[in-house]
Formats: structure tokens, C-alpha cells, sequence
């Protein structure tokens, strides 16, 4: 187990953004507050708020300090007001000319944005992996058999493949809803002051261009006092909508150990645990932890709607770090699903010998009789329910129903219904043929079905759409690489006189 967890946690590393790689520096509060000090450096110079001179001099205090708090963590606050003593300390008090025009609130909006917008990429590079080991494990069993449940009872038999591209297709409109919130919070809140703007001309265009952003918030107190809810809860509901879909995953999988011999299950090893007393036991801890994982994200992202709720515009309650905490969780359970995807261990003939063993085929016999005898669906229903009944009653499986009792049956259930014809339509081979999960498999004919053309069609549309998601995920990393680099550029030249 402990050789999971860090398996885990070597991942959770590598999802971070390659920017973030790249820059090799911890992207904290300090970190953020110090790449919009360069950026507002190189606005209030281009604009002539600061003469040249004074903003070579505020580039090298803000490079003296950035490069202290490298070595000492205690200098690293994302507070204005405690870094700009430091810069007093190295520059003299004319620094304070860099925050003209600017307020903590639109500091700590744009910080939050900032971390957001890495947070969400870091999400979505997680989510990419773990829906390419999704589409991996489906793509080796497509067509098996295997129950399908509503209500916790077997209720149809579909195929391997159909079951586990219901999660990836989940999972692909959640990467939809990661670059949606991207876009949102990609947005700049910088130049709106306190909320209402200033008199000094600030360039808030140039501003959004240095720091990446797509584009402005543009009315200034939507920007940093109404705007934060509205993202927070876009990132908290899509963190919360993977955690449900993953935790209705895990629970599929966790209730297979209630069963003597389950059709999927954990490999045995660093993924499951014993017990201390019971030497049977081989209990399913990496699904216990991924569960955890999927409950703490959701309450991660309620803590938000709780704290943003019928609060006054400007206040602090719905500031903080809920919903980025929520997609930090939710990466987390999507490294822990990638890493144990892998060793989950399918058995296709128990899971065909699970269906086999019930009547989940019975809508499929009552739909032939329909189909090809004419026979009214409720009198076919009917007939079925009365089928089963008669078959469990006597412990038979399906298989094993004699055609004479299922035609005393069927004149029975015809009767009921006052029809003229109360012989049963079928021929024993037909009736057999319908009692089979293959039959009922392949006789699907809707799309999205799990008959192997739809499975194969699903498969290919899903792993192209990966794809796609992939080169965009990398696109907005190289976009927001470009941007820094650009920003720092600019900010070096000021601070070397070029």
C-alpha cells in the first residue's frame, strides 16, 4: 500500500503544468504576487505612470526580493503589504509608485484566477490519464458479457466495453466542463483597483496580454467582488460532478468483494490489505481511499456554496481556496483511478456465468415475441414475469426451463389477456436463442447500444476526442508559456536599462 501511495504521489507531481515544470519555482501566493508585480512594472512604465528610470529601479528591487524569498520561505507572503516593506528596505519608498492605481482586492482576484487557471490545466492533464487507462481497459475486453444493474438488481446483460465507456463518455463531458471553466476563469480582473477603477491611466488590455489571460472582466466590480462566486462554483461543481462519477465507479467495483467470487476485482498486493484477525480477508483499500478521495472533493466544493452563499458583494467568505483545493482532491482520485486501473483484474466467463445464473434476458424474450409473433408487449410481459417466477421458484436458471413449461405458460398468460391463440409462437431453438445474453447483445440495434458496432463506433469517437482535448490542454500550457516568457522579457529589459 505504501508503494501506491507513492505511486500516487509521483503522479499528482508529473499532472503539474509544464510551465510550472518549466519556471522549476513553487507556484505559491508569493509566486503570484511577483509575477504581477513585473507585469504591473512593465504597464506603469509603458504608460509613463513611472518614468523609465524609477521602473528599472522598481524592476530590481522586485528581482532583489523575489530572489531573498528564494532562499528564505518566511519572506514569502502573497500580502502586499507585508513584501512591500522589502521593497522600501531595498529600493527606498518612490518603489511604492508600482502599486498606483491598485488595491489588494484586485491583487488577491487576480492571484486566485491565476492559481485557478493552473489548477484546472493540472485537473485536466490528470483527467486525460485517467480516461486513456479507461479506454485502454475497454478496448481489451469490448465484446464480453456482462450484468448491468438498476435499483442494485441485475437488470440487462451489455457488454464489457458498453459498461466502461458510460464512465469515459461522463468523464469526457467533465473535460468539456474544465475548458468551459478554463475560458471563465482565464478572464483578467487587473486595473479595477478596489473596484471602481482609478484616475491614473492604467492599460488594462496590456495588463490581461502580459499575464496570459484571454481576455477583462470588464465592469470593475463584477471583477473582483461578484465575478469570484460565479467562477468558484463553476470549478467546485466540476470537481464535484468527476467525484460523483467516480465514486459511482468505485462503488460499482467495491460491491463486487460482496460477492464469493467477484467478476472484477483488485489484484492483490499494494492495493489491498488484510486483516489482523480474519486471514481470508483481502479488503479493497485503494477503492476505500479513492472513495475518500471522491467525498472529500465534494465536500471541498459544498464548504464553497456554503461560504458564498447570501453574502454581501466584497466580502472575504467566498475568497479562499475552496475550489481549487476541490480540483487539487479531485486530481488526486483521478491519479489514484490511473494507477489502479491497470490492476483491476476482469473475469469474462464468471461475469457471463453471473448472467447467465438470472433472467435479465427475459425483456429481450418478451420483445422477440412482439417482434416476430405479433404478440401484445404486456401479454409478452406478462408471460416473462410469469416465466421467472415458475423458474426461480423451481432454482433454475433460464437455460435450464423446459419448452413445455414454457408453453403452459405462455397459454396461461394468453388466457389472461382473453386471446384468441394461446399456443406458444415460438420454436424451441427460437425460444432457446432468446433465452441467451449473446442473442439480447447483438440483436441491439440503437446507437449507443452495446452491440460490438456501437462499442467499436463509441471507442473510436471517444479516444479521437481525447486526442483533441489532449492538443488543447497543450495549447493553452505553450499559450500561457509564450505569455510568461514574453512578460519576463519585458520586465528584464526594464530592469537592465535595454
Amino acid at each position: 500500500m505504501r508503494k501506491y501511495l507513492m505511486t500516487c504521489v509521483a503522479a499528482v507531481a508529473f499532472a503539474m503544468p509544464a510551465m510550472a515544470q518549466q519556471a522549476k519555482t513553487q507556484r505559491d501566493a508569493f509566486y503570484y504576487l511577483n509575477e504581477l508585480n513585473k507585469a504591473a512594472n512593465v504597464m506603469v512604465v509603458e504608460t509613463g505612470i513611472v518614468p523609465r528610470p524609477l521602473g528599472k529601479q522598481i524592476a530590481e528591487s522586485i528581482a532583489t526580493v523575489a530572489k531573498n524569498a528564494d532562499a528564505n520561505p518566511k519572506l514569502r507572503s502573497g500580502d502586499y503589504l507585508a513584501v512591500e516593506p522589502l521593497y522600501i528596505e531595498v529600493g527606498g519608498p518612490d518603489i511604492t509608485r508600482l502599486h498606483s492605481g491598485r488595491s489588494r482586492q484586485e491583487i488577491g482576484a487576480v492571484s486566485r484566477r491565476l492559481s485557478q487557471r493552473d489548477r484546472v490545466l493540472a485537473t485536466m492533464l490528470s483527467l486525460d490519464k485517467t480516461r486513456a487507462a479507461l479506454l485502454t481497459w475497454a478496448s481489451q475486453h469490448p465484446n464480453a458479457l456482462v450484468p448491468s444493474y438498476t435499483h442494485g438488481v441485475q437488470a440487462q446483460p451489455i457488454s464489457f466495453g458498453h459498461y466502461v465507456l458510460a464512465y469515459t463518455e461522463a468523464l469526457e463531458r467533465d473535460s468539456a466542463r474544465l475548458r468551459t471553466a478554463f475560458n471563465t476563469v482565464n478572464q483578467s480582473a487587473m486595473g479595477a483597483a478596489a473596484l471602481g477603477t482609478s484616475s491614473f491611466p492604467i492599460d488594462r488590455k496590456r495588463l490581461a496580454q502580459l499575464m496570459g489571460f484571454d481576455g477583462i472582466l470588464v465592469n470593475s466590480l463584477d471583477a473582483n467582488e461578484i465575478a469570484p462566486i460565479d467562477a468558484g462554483v463553476e470549478l467546485s461543481s466540476v470537481a464535484a460532478s468527476m467525484a460523483l462519477t467516480i465514486g459511482t465507479f468505485s462503488s460499482d467495483i467495491e460491491a463486487q468483494y460482496y460477492m464469493s467470487t467477484p467478476w472484477i476485482l483488485l489484484t492483490e498486493g499494494e492495493l489491498t490489505g488484510t486483516s489482523s484477525i480474519m486471514p481470508q480477508k483481502r479488503n479493497p483499500s485503494a477503492l476505500e481511499k479513492l472513495r475518500l478521495d471522491s467525498s472529500r472533493t465534494i465536500g471541498d466544493a459544498m464548504s464553497f456554496y456554503v461560504d458564498a452563499h447570501n453574502v454581501s458583494a466584497g466580502m472575504n467568505d467566498y475568497k479562499g481556496a475552496e475550489p481549487e483545493r476541490a480540483l487539487t482532491t479531485a486530481s488526486t482520485m483521478l491519479d489514484d483511478v490511473t494507477v489502479m486501473i491497470p490492476q483491476l483484474l476482469f473475469n469474462e466467463k464468471r461475469a457471463l456465468d453471473e448472467v447467465n445464473a438470472d433472467y435479465s434476458v427475459t425483456t429481450e424474450l418478451a420483445d422477440i415475441l412482439q417482434r416476430d409473433a405479433g404478440v401484445p408487449f404486456r401479454v409478452g410481459h406478462h408471460f416473462a414475469s410469469e416465466m421467472v417466477e415458475f423458474g426461480r421458484a423451481q432454482r433454475l436458471r433460464p437455460a435450464e426451463i423446459k419448452y413445455a413449461d414454457a408453453k403452459r405458460i405462455f397459454s396461461k398468460a394468453a388466457a389472461d389477456f382473453k386471446l384468441k391463440d394461446t399456443n406458444f409462437p415460438l420454436t424451441e431453438a427460437r425460444f432457446r436463442v432468446a433465452l441467451t445474453a449473446e442473442n439480447m447483445v447483438s440483436s441491439a440495434k440503437p446507437m449507443g447500444g452495446p452491440q460490438p458496432s456501437e462499442v467499436q463506433n463509441m471507442l473510436k469517437a471517444q479516444q479521437d476526442q481525447l486526442q483533441k482535448d489532449k492538443a488543447w490542454t497543450a495549447d493553452k500550457m505553450a499559450a500561457l508559456d509564450t505569455a510568461s516568457k514574453a512578460m519576463n522579457d519585458a520586465f528584464e529589459a526594464i530592469r537592465t536599462g535595454n
